[in-house]
């Protein structure tokens, strides 16, 4: 059942983009499982060690590989493999060479000056942790080296329409890291969470290693350094390279000024910062990459009014989502919290009230720049489609950087005493809590971000001449707003209702509160978006029953398949 799963073939790019989507969802259940159990499992000291220890294999993979070696190593081995079979099958086992020598390299490398680096990047800790740290970050230095690889392998089969081993396979590598925290952990102590890390992905290489030889691909030695497709592939990754090095430079920095703060500081930005990416993941990056192909096509063919139609329609589809979502994420936030990581499902018992009032408060601060988080994608994807990399790269770069300077700046007036400390804190209510300089790393983030999107969206409209075309229907985002605000107003009642109702000290009490609160919020944004004309309600619901009736057919035929 399992290999006909795994080789199961996607026929149509609706299926496709399902199955992507549906796994996804997979994923971040997983992956919050996998954030409840190192929440509860590890001590604020060991998860910070933990953290700490995975940024820089981390920054490793993010450099070289979700710098876009998947994205610029697809259309290369498609066009090679309509000219010469042959050719492809050697483009693959070039790229698969080349990435596996230099992975390796730069990992080992990095691996034997650990120490220097871990002393960088945690200037807090102390000698004990730093030497964990260093253990389980030269432990760790496998994984990027597995995973490029299997990077590589995701290209080939998406060429193929392999889509549900692609998918499956961060699934696989956060059950992982479970099994580790799980097994590993009590057998050998904090090395065995790297082991998972390692565990993990090797099963998100294996996952996608039988599909590829179902297809015919062995991966075989073969370098040829001066390969015109080899060169064309590095040259495309360049620019988003570049991003994704800031990207995780950035998060470097940040895991150093954690270090400097309380014990428990990077997990409780972790933590907070893996929920912030949800909405992201499962709206924001799948309609950009849905769309990204029309609007290449509509810049190819010179097509500038379907080009600004299709981009506003999608732009507003966004809004219209992720609008609400940021109030129900800023009204819930405890309650997630509470939820997600508060909830002993590993019986472990170390996320106390201390650091769900910290996540949960950097989970509100968050949540006021998720629409812009989710809106940036679909942004930078309309200015590669105008085959303009550089100016979102650049802007990617001002705003880390830019970023990195609000960091400072907010962990040194967040201290004990500060005014503005203090109207934080009420703002949140977290008046009798220490240590809310922690605030300052979502803070900064979230701002940064919101920056990011307005001069992408400045400089879009710039180079587009949007001057003579309304990007939104008139008012659009004012009424998104006017029914996001009264559907949080029913939130909010519904919230101090229900905690009469039901007992909130349990997890099935916390469960139904939030059903209870979020439907009622719901409805009422839906039936105020019909009554004002929105069309948003009945598309999306007309979509969720396409999938249901997708989801049914497609796995009976997976059922049916050999």
């Amino acid at each position: 059942m399992l290999r006909r799963i795994l080789n199961y073939k996607t026929k149509t790019v609706s299926l496709a983009a399902f199955f992507v989507a549906f796994f996804t969802f997979l994923g971040y259940v997983l992956a919050i499982l996998r954030d409840n159990f190192l929440a509860n499992f590890l001590t604020n000291t060991q998860a910070d060690v933990y953290w700490a220890a995975f940024r820089v294999p981390d920054f490793v993979y993010g450099i070289l590989i979700t710098g876009g070696v998947t994205a610029a190593f697809l259309p290369v081995f498609a066009d090679c493999w309509q000219k010469d079979k042959q050719a492809a099958r050697n483009l693959f086992s070039n790229v698969f060479t080349f990435f596996l020598l230099a992975l390796a390299a730069l990992s080992f490398l990095l691996a034997i000056f650990a120490p220097f680096i871990i002393d960088l990047i945690v200037p807090g800790f102390s000698n004990t942790q730093q030497d964990q740290t260093v253990i389980l970050a030269r432990l760790m230095f496998l994984s990027p080296i597995i995973l490029g690889v299997s990077a590589i392998f995701s290209g080939v089969l998406q060429y193929f329409d392999f889509f549900i081993a692609f998918s499956l396979a961060p699934i696989f590598y956060n059950l992982g890291i479970i099994i580790g925290i799980i097994f590993f952990l009590p057998l050998i102590g904090l090395p065995g969470l790297a082991l998972g890390v390692v565990f993990g992905a090797l099963m998100h290489f294996f996952v996608q290693l039988f599909p590829l030889l179902k297809v015919g691909f062995m991966p075989s030695f073969l370098l040829q350094l001066n390969s015109a497709n080899l060169k064309k592939i590095l040259k495309l990754m360049a620019p988003r390279t570049i991003g994704a090095g800031a990207y995780h430079l950035n998060l470097i920095v940040i895991t150093a000024i954690a270090s400097l703060l309380a014990a428990g500081s990077i997990k409780i930005f972790n933590l907070a910062n893996n929920l912030y990416g949800v909405p992201l993941g499962l709206i924001g990056a799948p309609f950009a990459i849905a769309v990204f192909p029309l609007l290449s096509r509509c810049c190819a063919k010179q097509e500038k009014e379907k080009f600004l139609k299709a981009l506003s329609r999608t732009f507003s589809s966004i809004l219209f989502l992720t609008v609400p979502l940021s109030a129900f994420f800023f009204l819930f936030r405890v309650q997630i919290v509470r939820l997600l990581y508060g909830a002993q499902i590993s019986a472990g018992g170390h996320f106390g009230w201390w650091e769900t009032r910290l996540t949960a408060s950097s989970v509100g601060i968050f949540a006021i720049s998720i629409f812009a988080a989710c809106l940036v994608p679909l942004l930078a994807r309309a200015f590669y489609s105008l085959q303009d990399t550089k100016t979102p790269v650049k802007i990617a770069i001002f705003s880390i950087i830019f970023n990195l300077f609000l960091t400072y700046f907010f962990v040194r007036i967040l201290g004990p005493g500060n005014a503005f400390a203090n109207l934080l804190a009420n703002f949140l209510k977290v008046e009798k809590l220490n240590n809310l300089e922690i605030l300052g790393l979502p803070l900064a983030l979230s701002i940064s971000c919101l920056g990011q999107f307005f001069w992408l969206l400045f400089y879009l409209k710039r180079k587009i001449n949007l001057k003579t075309y309304r990007f939104l229907e008139p008012f659009f985002a004012l009424k998104v707003l006017m029914i996001t605000l009264i559907s949080s107003l029913a939130a909010y009642f519904c919230l101090r209702l229900s905690a009469q109702w039901f007992n909130v000290n349990t997890v099935l009490g916390l469960f139904w509160q939030i059903v209870f609160s979020a439907s009622i919020s719901i409805s009422v944004y839906c039936f105020l978006a019909l009554a004002w004309g929105f069309k948003e309600p009945v598309l999306l619901w007309r979509h969720c029953l396409l999938f249901v009736k997708r989801f049914k057919f497609h796995f009976r035929g997976i059922r049916g398949q050999n």
